[in-house]
């Protein structure tokens, strides 16, 4: 078997983690640029497109910065530096933010404007329109707008995270001095003004624009550029902290208030002397000055997204009750349904509602149950049908345990607002282990039946979030496996309490054994040479470790096929190391969230695991993550299914090759994955209603 010569490149063998994230983020652009999209789907993709650029800024460039500052030198697994990475995500991202600003202004917005949804500017609107802009300038905007000048008494005025501005010049017609000013584009208000007939809109910046004489009076206004700051948004908690959501409170606060500047973004129209003075007084250097030719932040165009245009948009897509779950009246009893057999949920094809929410709802309710114990990683608003049934079951005397990911990115304030209320129903709210996230999916109902203690189960690789539910894909399995119920009760106790739990019955659980599992698993397929078969579904693939094992199996004559959405820093294809390794990515309207593992050449004997997991440093040594196995056969058969549709697709599939580079697979046969899907659980709900009516 081939070993890895030490005198090779590590970028010979591994893609770098970063720009493999950006190589995923084109994939959501080229969304944006397919014409053959409807034409608001493709707004929606390049809001998101948008969105994902800033999150990755806010963390992944801001912590980069922070080594270069520091002087760190320290080399990544593909062997680059940080001042390597910043510059070439600089390259690459300058491209991507390029073809963004394309993907508007030649395609996007005429093709808007053919289907009657127009970006107008103030010079192209007529005095009726002008007026009616007046009036929601006079009644809306003007009183939430406060100028701020810059001079010797006014120092230069914070930039908030994020936030949309104009960088105004004025002169004093008396003396002749030019001043600085910065006017805040008010965050709260609608990122476009839609107009009384419904089909124009103008950008709130240029109705403030419009009107700077009102905010400057007796002055000149020489000019106004757009500008948009991106700040550091990551924080670090120490594990000491008392309290860890005080902590997280905290931290909040600091995010919105506090935070390098990373990324200062200017229209092309930008002079000189203003994009120095604003690098001078934000201490950035040009480097980190975008100048987009352009609208700025271009995830205002969910507010477009949002009219109700359904023609041009996808066809909506309503989740299907699993037949075993929607043919009775009353509703289903899922505990008398699961004693039957396990059931496997595909979400958004299954819905969530009316298997995992009446599944916790069922348990909230029903008297027998003694206990609900639940982890929740990103959590709902305050409409959560999953929280209301945690704080029925808790004022109902019900033992209820929920283990509340307050770290959870971005998702921090939503989770300590839940947390807070399911603490004041009597819930026994816990945050995990110190200096590692929970991130698994998992749920444990304990009841009384006639004849003794059941645990119910079910283990997913999804959020209990119900609008997440509807756009991403995820599995889950609901099961009595009493030995599932066991591990977890084990893993639980190991949650809530002291213990140093480290071994399972069918659960792999990291940091403990999931990492040690699943290599196990991969050298047994490699054992078998040509006879082995690898299958993996997951989001991203970056460990290394893993990566050698996936090497080490390839070489042995294993065919290895991997279903990565996101990032991956495996090399396919080349020869001596990865020659049968494929790797393709699933890009559409739902996001491929789910993890799925398989080992073995034969779908009916091969192993199937699905869990919390990604094949990353974090996930497998710094998360609390569970991956169990799935063993009813026409359970196995769901998932062989969805691999096996995931390989064929040939509509929404990329693969990526042995230089780094992605490039859409050519369409021959039609297979849409999405498609595909949404139709197979119809057709399953229709033949089973054809079934009932038959008998």
């Amino acid at each position: 078997m081939e070993r890895q010569d030490e005198s090779q490149d590590p970028g010979e063998r591994l893609l770098n983690r970063e720009l493999s994230w950006l190589e995923f983020n084109a994939r959501v652009l080229a969304l944006a640029e397919d014409e053959d999209r409807p034409v608001l789907e493709r707004a929606k993709f390049l809001a998101i497109f948008s969105t994902n650029l800033d999150e990755f800024v806010q963390v992944r460039v801001s912590g980069l910065q922070e080594q270069v500052a520091a002087g760190a030198r320290g080399r990544t697994p593909d062997g680059m530096n940080p001042l390597d990475q910043l510059r070439a995500i600089r390259l690459r991202t300058d491209e991507l933010m390029s073809r963004q600003a394309s993907a508007f202004t030649k395609g996007i917005g005429p093709a808007l404007a053919d289907v009657g949804i127009v970006f107008s500017g103030w010079d192209e609107l007529d005095d009726d329109d002008r007026v009616y802009l007046v009036d929601v300038f006079d009644n809306q905007i003007f009183p939430v707008l406060t100028p701020l000048a810059v001079d010797p008494a006014h120092p230069f005025p914070y930039i908030s995270n994020l936030s949309l501005n104009l960088a105004v010049l004025v002169r004093d017609p008396e003396n002749g001095e030019q001043r600085f000013a910065r006017v805040k584009v008010p965050q709260l208000l609608p990122r476009f003004i839609v107009m009384p007939d419904g089909e124009r809109f103008v950008s709130l910046e240029q109705v403030i624009a419009a009107h700077l004489q009102r905010l400057f009076p007796g002055m000149d206004i020489l000019a106004n550029h757009p500008f948009r700051v991106t700040r550091d948004a990551d924080f670090e908690l120490e594990d000491e902290d008392a309290d860890l959501i005080e902590a997280i409170e905290s931290a909040l606060t600091l995010r919105k208030r506090s935070g390098h500047v990373v990324r200062l973004e200017v229209e092309a129209s930008i002079t000189e002397e203003v994009l120095d003075l604003l690098c001078r007084e934000l201490e950035l250097s040009h480097q980190d000055a975008v100048v987009v030719d352009g609208p700025l932040d271009l995830s205002g165009l969910w507010t477009l997204y949002a009219l109700d245009r359904p023609e041009l948009k996808d066809e909506p897509w309503h989740p299907q009750t699993q037949p075993n779950l929607g043919r009775t009246d009353p509703p289903a009893d899922l505990f008398r349904i699961l004693r039957g057999g396990d059931i496997l949920v595909h979400h958004p094809y299954d819905s969530f509602v009316t298997s995992v929410e009446a599944f916790i709802d069922q348990a909230s309710r029903d008297p027998h149950v003694l206990t609900i114990k639940q982890t929740l990683y990103r959590t709902a608003g305050p409409e959560s049908a999953i929280v209301a049934s945690l704080v029925r079951a808790a004022d109902s005397g019900k033992q209820v345990v929920a283990l509340v990911e307050l770290k959870a990115r971005f998702d921090e304030q939503s989770n300590v607002e839940r947390a807070r209320e399911l603490e004041e129903a009597g819930v026994h709210v816990v945050y995990g282990l110190v200096g590692l996230k929970t991130h698994t999916k998992l749920v444990l109902v304990v009841r009384q039946e006639s004849d003794g203690i059941r645990r119910y189960c079910h283990i997913g690789t999804g959020n209990y979030n119900p609008a997440t539910a509807n756009l991403y894909e995820d599995v889950g399995l609901l099961t009595i496996d009493p030995e599932l119920g066991s591990d977890l009760t084990e893993l639980f106790n190991h949650l809530t309490g002291y213990s140093r739990q480290g071994n399972y019955r069918k659960l792999l659980v990291a940091p403990v054994t999931l990492r040690p599992g699943l290599v196990a698993r991969i050298k047994a397929e490699a054992a078998k040479g040509q006879a082995g078969r690898i299958v993996f579904k997951m989001n991203s693939l970056v460990d290394p470790e893993v990566i050698e094992a996936l090497y080490e199996a390839s070489n042995a004559g294993v065919s290895i096929d991997l279903i990565v959405r996101g990032i991956c820093c495996l090399r396919p294809g080349v020869p001596g190391m990865s020659t049968n390794i494929r790797v393709r990515s699933i890009i559409g309207r739902f996001l491929e969230h789910s993890r799925i593992y398989r080992f073995g050449a034969d779908a009916t004997s091969a192993e199937f695991l699905i869990g919390s997991a990604d094949l990353m440093p974090r996930n497998l040594d710094r998360r609390v993550e569970a991956v169990a196995p799935v063993t009813s056969p026409p359970l196995i058969a769901r998932l062989d299914e969805i691999l096996t549709i995931n390989l064929a697709d040939d509509v929404l599939a990329w693969e990526l090759h042995a230089d780094g580079v992605w490039s859409k697979v050519q369409t021959v046969v039609g297979v849409d994955t999405h498609k595909s899907m949404c139709e197979l659980a119809a057709a399953r709900v229709k033949e089973a209603w054809a079934a009932d009516a038959r008998s």
